[in-house]
């Protein structure tokens, strides 16, 4: 019999950091495809992102007041941490399209904006169901194939890049747009790495 019930809040909590991210990464995406009214919808995700800040304090506050918790201390920690990296990177990516001054989108930046938005769609599937982690493995599996599609992409935009584009700074400014966006699905990958550990402690 267990005196001191554990907290499961976590998991609400987790939850809501997973539904930010999908809500700005579904914005980002949108913003790629419909390239109008830039400054006030990267406004709109900065906003997301400093409420997703907030959610993150509120985790860490509350497990350093927890004495029992659903899963290891360490993979809580760890998983928040996760899922603030990944939203930071959404905030980052639009917030650098009007610090860059960007007038419009490639086709490889929209892609690679919809390859993060279903990895983030994955991912909130994922810590969706961490109370019952039956399919948890295969979004992680998931994930691990968008990063790896990710990768190729960037690295044949970036490609063409370097053959195209005559202007040193256009250069400049879309290899490192490029290049945040693939590391916006290197950190959910990071989520799903997270998660296999919580699943395999688990069995």
């Amino acid at each position: 019999m267990q005196l001191i019930p554990r907290d499961e809040k976590f998991y609400d909590l987790f939850r809501e950091q997973a539904e930010l991210v999908r809500e700005a990464a579904h914005k980002l995406a949108e913003l790629f495809n419909d390239f109008t009214d830039v400054e006030k919808r990267v406004t709109e995700i900065e906003f997301i992102e400093h409420k997703g800040d907030q959610l993150t304090h509120t985790v860490m506050t509350k497990l350093n007041k927890t004495f029992i918790t659903p899963i290891d201390r360490e993979d809580i920690h760890a998983l928040s941490s996760a899922l603030d990296d990944v939203l930071d990177l959404v905030d980052t990516v639009a917030s650098r399209l009007v610090t860059y001054k960007v007038r419009e989108v490639t086709p490889g930046a929209r892609q690679l904006a919809m390859v993060v938005l279903h990895g983030a769609e994955i991912m909130h599937k994922a810590v969706s169901e961490l109370g019952k982690p039956e399919n948890i493995l295969e979004y992680c599996s998931q994930l691990t194939q968008l990063e790896k599609q990710a990768d190729r992409i960037k690295t044949e935009c970036v490609g063409r890049l370097f053959e195209h584009s005559g202007d040193p700074i256009e250069i400049i400014k879309w290899k490192e747009l490029y290049e945040v966006l693939e590391a916006t699905t290197d950190k959910l990958e990071d989520v799903a790495d997270v998660l296999e550990s919580v699943v395999v402690k688990a069995a």
